[in-house]
């Protein structure tokens, strides 16, 4: 039996039009959000394991390539994984940037103390912590993934890779920044998101989800940041 999967175009119009609006807009910025928090908590305590030896850390990773076997060859799923994250990612960024060019263009005269006095720190810094934060990502691939930046790379050993990273001052400073904006991105932009999503509307459950955000956000941060202060404080060597 043949599965006709074609797209009609009524169905076609109708994404254009959710795509193109302010609010479709917003949508998909909140849910490929919430999918790249998901990956951050996930992946942060993921590398929390490096507390418990190379032994332990080495074999995590190596796990992570054959997640999905005998179904999926290798580390197909890490390519898929990366393949949604780089999607999420740019359709992100996509949004953001036209969302912020209509935000001008509907008040091309600015706020006369730059922006709302309500406005919190993280609020303000969401347009320029974004992009603090795709920079830092280019370069935390090209340090630990692809070995361009770190130290004294080995493609085979993990665990040594980031213990060497950890050991150059100017690289925890890289990193301490990156994650800080991180954690200030997600304490906005998860509140943000399920605002958009409709999950937040009543006060006693903004408050709450207010709460969960602050403490993801908080999560996230301090989990990433314990590795390199395990480094440099022995804990980890």
């Amino acid at each position: 039996m043949a599965i006709d999967i074609r797209v009609r175009p009524a169905e076609a119009a109708r994404v254009q039009t959710v795509w193109r609006s302010t609010i479709g807009k917003k949508a998909v910025m909140a849910v490929t959000g919430l999918i790249m928090v998901a990956f951050l908590l996930v992946h942060m305590l993921g590398n929390l394991k490096i507390f418990f030896g190379p032994h332990d850390f080495d074999g995590y990773a190596a796990w992570l390539r054959t997640i999905g076997e005998p179904v999926l060859h290798g580390a197909w799923y890490l390519w898929i994984q990366r393949a949604v994250l780089l999607i999420a990612l740019v359709l992100h960024i996509v949004c953001a940037a036209q969302l912020s060019r209509r935000d001008r263009a509907a008040r091309p005269t600015r706020y006369a103390h730059g922006q709302r006095a309500r406005a919190s720190f993280a609020t303000r810094t969401m347009r320029w912590g974004g992009m603090i934060i795709a920079v830092f990502l280019v370069w935390h691939l090209l340090d630990l993934t692809a070995g361009v930046t770190n130290p004294d790379f080995d493609k085979g050993s993990p665990y040594h890779n980031v213990v060497a990273d950890f050991q150059v001052w100017w690289i925890n400073i890289i990193y301490f920044v990156g994650v800080l904006m991180v954690g200030l991105h997600i304490n906005h932009g998860f509140w943000s998101a399920t605002r958009t999503l409709g999950l937040s509307r009543r006060p006693a459950r903004d408050v709450a989800v207010r709460a969960v955000g602050s403490t993801l956000a908080a999560a996230i941060t301090l989990g990433f940041l314990a590795v390199p202060i395990g480094v440099m404080t022995g804990l980890v060597r």
